[in-house]
């Protein structure tokens, strides 16, 4: 995003009159002492969030590579920009830069005197780096400083469910989801691990405890139309 730049414009309109004499026609206008010290309008400083700002919009259009600028301009501004980092973070993922992801979510976890959200985005990115161990070590940990840290929670869960661990999944998620939000998530698993059956059967659990959970009803509308 450009920085808006303000300009401020004096307008002084010069009336002619024709009872002026010569002398004063002649000296032509001049500034009184007030608009003469008028002080010269400066653009306001760029800050932080400014940058934050122009890195959303270029994330909303799809550039991710203005969005890495910005946030790292932001950064550049206050290198304990949290949302800016939170979002390089996202980005690097996405890209399957996991490395580097885990990097920021390390000192995303520093900077943040151990945010919930910190532990579970670097567990989950450990798991997208095909490192199980320390996705597990990183949730526990997360789940020590904090019993009720739904981002660990949530996330381990899913991986416990993903190996096939139901029951310890379901433990691990009872502090922290809904009857309906659990059988949600289940239905995700069983779905992308291709059983179609088990995941309706959920999903309609999850709509019998919550018949307004709008994603249930479109993820098993889904399901039932590619049968």
């Amino acid at each position: 995003m450009n920085r808006a730049i303000t300009f401020v414009c004096l307008s002084f309109f010069l009336c002619a009159c024709s009872s002026h004499n010569a002398a004063t026609q002649a000296e032509g206008p001049k500034l009184n002492a007030d608009e003469a010290n008028l002080p010269v309008a400066k653009d306001p400083p760029i800050t932080a969030n400014t940058r934050y700002a122009a890195g959303q919009l270029a994330e909303s259009q799809g550039n991710a590579d203005a969005a890495i600028h910005q946030y790292n301009k932001a950064l550049d501004i206050d290198p304990k920009h949290l949302p800016s980092l939170y979002r390089l973070g996202v980005i690097a993922a996405e890209q399957k830069k996991y490395d580097a992801s885990i990097v920021i979510w390390k000192q995303y976890i520093v900077l943040s005197n151990d945010a919930p959200e910190g532990y579970g985005n670097l567990g989950y990115c450990y798991e997208l780096a095909t490192k199980p161990n320390l996705a597990e070590e990183t949730y526990k940990k997360g789940i020590e400083k904090d019993p009720k840290n739904a981002y660990c929670r949530t996330n381990y869960g899913l991986m416990l469910a993903r190996k096939h661990k139901i029951q310890e999944a379901v433990l691990m998620w009872n502090p922290v989801l809904t009857d309906a939000e659990i059988h949600y998530d289940l239905a995700g698993v069983y779905s992308q691990d291709g059983r179609k059956q088990e995941a309706k059967a959920e999903y309609q659990r999850a709509l019998a405890c919550d018949p307004t959970l709008i994603d249930a009803k479109a993820r098993l509308s889904e399901l039932q139309l590619g049968n």
